[in-house]
């Protein structure tokens, strides 16, 4: 019986190990999205945090378009993002077979 708590153990340590490597795999990433024809261009790292913004002069003197090619920018960016920790998580737990 308690062959069977080592066992666990190791596996638990294992599962461990793989997540602490796969939260640094996220953080390494970069996605990179533009919205407005490249009006705007946003670049997030696998963690979801914004790590670089650049916004065509031209939006500066439209406060709405700017908002609304924003959030189209965020929002897309974060689900390349979104998708991309679904995929390394799966293949993690794949991986523990």
């Amino acid at each position: 019986m308690f062959g069977d708590l080592g066992d666990m153990g190791k596996l638990l340590e294992g599962m461990q190990e793989n997540a602490a490597k796969l939260q640094e795999e996220l953080a390494s990433k970069t996605f990179s999205v533009k919205s407005g024809g490249g009006l705007i261009e946003l670049t997030l790292n696998g963690n979801g945090e914004v790590i670089d913004l650049n916004i065509d002069d031209e939006l500066l003197s439209d406060k709405d378009s700017l908002q609304i090619l924003l959030i189209g920018a965020i929002n897309d960016a974060n689900k390349m993002v979104q998708q991309n920790q679904q995929n390394s998580a799966l293949s993690m737990f794949g991986g523990l077979k």
